[in-house]
């Protein structure tokens, strides 16, 4: 019997391109994708999924629509959801209260009190100034600033345009450990912060330079505070 395989001019689906929406991943891609999720630090989108195993983006999105009611129908204690424009595993919201307590009474990777209320300004007031935020909070924020670089959770965009200080913004690690998509998900600003008006009044106050003779003074009393 012939082969006929060989005279046949298809093309053979491996070697389908990521771009090519005909392509539909194989058998393999959802468990492909689990791996690649687990082993991504950050919230993946389509594109870089399909990048990543060789399938469409087509068949990408349908293979994770697939994975996102396999779960639910399964009753896991985790979900496949979108974050921060990506797809990232999550426990279940149900399951949220319990597990943050256990959090709480273990210690477990958390920021301390100084961190929290630091990331908190920075992520109502950003992009903001190292300046600004240590006006806020009364107390030199340096140290602090620090480590929420050293974890992801802020970053340094741009500078002032009058003052020429860097400023602080949140990143997408941020949203994707508060399990958000975006800023605009952040809770009302009340329960943490002044009222936004007053407290913009007060910051416009603080801005202001100092006189001379009195910058190395204030510089000094901060990092006595801290």
């Amino acid at each position: 019997m012939s082969d006929h395989s060989l005279d046949d001019p298809r093309r053979d689906p491996a070697q389908s391109t990521p771009g090519d929406d005909t392509d539909t991943g194989g058998d393999d891609l959802a468990p492909l994708l689990e791996c690649l999720l687990l082993m991504a630090e950050e919230p993946l989108d389509a594109a870089t999924l399909a990048q990543a195993s060789g399938s469409s983006p087509g068949a990408v999105e349908a293979a994770l629509a697939g994975l996102v009611e396999e779960y639910r129908r399964g009753g896991r204690g985790f979900q496949l959801r979108t974050v921060a424009g990506g797809w990232s595993y999550a426990t279940r919201p149900e399951f949220h209260d319990r597990i943050a307590n256990w959090v709480r009474s273990g210690g477990q990777n958390r920021l301390s009190q100084a961190a929290m209320e630091t990331l908190a300004v920075i992520a109502y007031l950003q992009p903001v100034a190292r300046a600004r935020v240590s006006a806020v909070r009364g107390v030199a924020v340096d140290a602090v600033v620090r480590t929420l670089l050293r974890r992801g959770l802020i970053d340094e965009q741009g500078s002032d345009e009058h003052t020429g200080a860097g400023l602080l913004v949140t990143t997408d690690h941020f949203l994707a450990r508060l399990g958000l998509n975006s800023l605009s998900e952040l809770p009302d600003i009340a329960p943490l912060l002044p009222d936004a008006s007053a407290l913009e009044a007060e910051l416009a106050q603080l801005a202001r330079p100092p006189r001379e003779g009195q910058a190395d003074d204030h510089r000094g009393n901060r990092d006595d505070e801290n």
